[in-house]
């Protein structure tokens, strides 16, 4: 066991995942706060779940992201856990929450908790499942985004109806939940201005921050453009709103730009991808290349003449969107791609929501050398100046220092 010195604070951060490989949005957003909250005026003890394989495999990886971490045993969530959590369509809870709720987690934190941190992090709204309905200590949850209005916009974007109900049971669950947990909260941190007046003004919640979207800027360093014609797409294709986005781009977005443009190749970069997806981009002869999971991102990324994210599902903040930008990759999006971040259509991306729109938008992109650079050199320049991690977790320092300033009744000053 680490002890913390005379001079710095106990955290106790509550994780509802192993967080290596760091191959997620969530993922690279904790690990990038908790890297920059090293040697600051927190001890930080890291507590997650972890299957004995992770265990075994990425436990000196993880160690790295905090002073101390500690694990409980879980199963490995693999295609029949993805099946057999259906069974809790009927909890009161909706599944995710339900699915991350542990015995063994509940101990451990409990185990933890009995160690009197200063201040607990809940990490995500779900972490909540695994603390006591009671703490004496101050509480900060970190909202990855507005979970209840990506189940919204899924039941939106559903042509069967029965999965339209389903989406739509889960999203007045999940509403309910959120509002629950942010209610409890002596702090809340959200990732873009927009999460943060959802919070406030839907969910009562108190002492709302924003953190800056925070990018990696020596890893992911600046290379002009590709002068190719192929379009790069990276996102984990086990999640159900990447996968919406892509067969847009199948099936309304492709056709076009094909007309506009026909020696266009895509790369979809991402572990998992659906078998139905390869075999349709192939029945229908399209150049598609999809990679499966891969150790570096980046080479697709700088190889590529355009960076595409055809969301129409989704929430919070694409930290995908400020990697594509430092690495100098054009950045072609619909707008809930770039939702909440403080980027202009043409300036710093192209923009298009309509098929017909972002068709054009990826065509332009291809076929003009010099908007291209523009478009690079803009975007690199606009994270450089703004979207340091080292920013994001200085902010998220700060906003665990007030709560547990708060709660002593101590002024900030």
């Amino acid at each position: 066991m680490t002890t913390a010195g005379d001079d710095k604070l106990r955290m106790l951060f509550v994780a509802t995942m192993f967080l290596y490989p760091v191959d997620t949005g969530a993922k690279i957003r904790t690990t990038q706060v908790l890297r920059g909250l090293h040697d600051g005026r927190f001890d930080v003890t890291l507590a997650g779940p972890a299957t004995a394989a992770e265990q075994a495999e990425h436990s000196a990886a993880v160690a790295a992201f905090a002073d101390r971490v500690v694990h409980w045993p879980v199963g490995s969530r693999n295609a029949w856990f993805r099946i057999s959590r259906m069974r809790h369509l009927w909890s009161r809870q909706p599944i995710p929450v339900v699915t991350d709720r542990s015995a063994a987690g509940r101990a451990t934190v409990a185990a933890l908790l009995a160690e009197r941190p200063d201040v607990v992090v809940a990490d995500f709204p779900h972490a909540m499942v695994l603390l006591p309905e009671r703490l004496d200590v101050p509480l900060v949850v970190f909202t990855h985004n507005v979970e209840a209005e990506i189940f919204a916009r899924h039941r939106d974007v559903s042509a069967d109806p029965v999965r339209r109900a389903i989406w739509n049971d889960q999203y007045r669950k999940m509403v309910r939940y959120e509002k629950s947990v942010i209610e409890r909260a002596d702090a809340v941190v959200a990732v873009s201005e927009r999460d943060a007046k959802i919070l406030e003004r839907d969910y009562g919640g108190r002492s709302v921050r924003v953190i800056p979207t925070g990018v990696d800027l020596e890893y992911y360093a600046w290379q002009p453009p590709g002068e190719g014609r192929d379009i790069v797409f990276c996102g984990s294709m086990d999640w159900l709103a990447n996968i919406d986005g892509v067969r847009f781009l199948l099936d309304d977005v492709w056709p076009r730009l094909l007309a506009l443009v026909p020696d266009a190749t895509m790369t979809i970069v991402g572990r998992d991808p659906p078998r139905n997806l390869v075999d349709e981009a192939a029945r229908r002869g399209f150049d598609w290349r999809f990679t499966g999971r891969v150790p570096d991102t980046r080479p697709y990324v700088h190889a590529g003449a355009a960076f595409v994210i055809p969301l129409r599902v989704g929430g919070g903040t694409r930290l995908k969107v400020y990697e594509a930008m430092a690495m100098g990759c054009p950045v072609v999006s619909t707008s809930i791609g770039v939702e909440g971040l403080p980027v202009r259509h043409r300036e710093h991306c192209l923009i298009g929501d309509t098929a017909d729109e972002l068709a054009a938008s990826l065509a332009d992109a291809l076929r003009d050398a010099s908007l291209r650079r523009s478009l690079s050199e803009a975007a690199r320049d606009h994270v450089e100046r703004h979207f340091s991690y080292r920013n994001a977790a200085a902010v998220f320092e700060d906003i665990a220092l007030e709560a547990v300033r708060r709660r002593a009744g101590i002024s900030a000053t």
